[in-house]
């Protein structure tokens, strides 16, 4: 049995804000060893229940905030950036299950530190499905016949999942307050939560299908300004629906529909505001 894990950080136990996920702040180098610790909690279960390989794929930011130096041993990690599928780099049908760590609620929704990829889109949608991070990561995982058996993070997160994902376990590590204020576990309880929630999910997997992708699915992604919205609208494809900031794209495949949207949000980064 094969395993996949992406690795966010918004949803990791006890991180409330930016301070602790933007490695410019001052609370960044203990949110990377409780991040690395709750990582190597989902290994350690998935070793001890029948898992022969693991494979750790920093989704967070730069992507190189996993220590690998405190990483399970048995474990390999993909890290760093550009990655051509980002959150899930190294995916392919030879996985059994996937399971997302850290994850958050999708943009304009309530959860911690909320949003979907950037913070300059309000809402992704694959054709009239809204998802964020965790649908479009879903989805890809679909596309190889991958379920996702787990996801950890906030409470959010977990309902996110819930609504998407029949039957799935969910792991939640902290309680939204407000968008910046948690309630929650400490890392000590959390590792306990998430060794168990590993366990049963993968002892579940059967009773989880492959969140399937449509057919040549309608990427539409809303973006909170026009001007984000004209850049995006840079990439060959793409439609500016009139009198919106929504631009879409029409897809062959949700592989390129994940691409798109990559390209589309980083376009759209290079709006100011001045």
């Amino acid at each position: 049995m094969k395993l996949y894990l992406s690795v966010d950080m918004e949803g990791i136990t006890g991180l409330p804000d930016s301070t602790y996920v933007d490695s410019h702040q001052h609370n960044y180098e203990r949110a990377r060893r409780i991040m690395t610790q709750e990582t190597n909690y989902v290994i350690d279960s998935a070793y001890k229940n029948q898992v022969k390989e693991v494979l750790v794929n920093d989704s967070h930011s730069k992507m190189n905030n996993l220590l690998i130096d405190e990483i399970h041993p048995d474990a390999y990690l993909i890290t760093g950036d550009v990655k051509p599928f980002s959150m899930m780099q190294g995916l392919d049908s030879s996985f059994t299950g996937a399971i997302f760590i850290g994850y958050h609620a999708r943009a304009a929704q309530k959860g911690v530190m909320s949003h979907s990829m950037i913070f300059g889109v309000r809402n992704f949608f694959i054709n009239d499905v809204a998802v964020g991070e965790l649908g479009l990561n879903a989805y890809v995982a679909g596309y190889f016949g991958v379920p996702v058996l787990m996801v950890a993070g906030d409470d959010c997160a977990a309902q996110e999942a819930e609504a998407l994902i029949p039957n799935i376990i969910t792991a939640p590590v902290k309680e939204t307050i407000s968008r910046t204020s948690v309630k929650s576990l400490t890392p000590a309880k959390a590792g306990e939560l998430l060794e168990q929630r590993t366990k049963e999910a993968l002892h579940n997997s059967q009773n989880v299908a492959p969140l399937v992708p449509p057919e040549h699915p309608l990427l539409r992604i809303e973006f909170m300004n026009y001007g984000q919205a004209e850049w995006a609208n840079l990439m060959p494809g793409t439609e500016l629906e009139p009198g919106t900031t929504i631009v879409n794209f029409r897809a062959k495949d949700i592989l390129e529909a994940y691409q798109a949207m990559l390209v589309m949000t980083e376009l759209a980064m290079r709006a100011t505001f001045s």
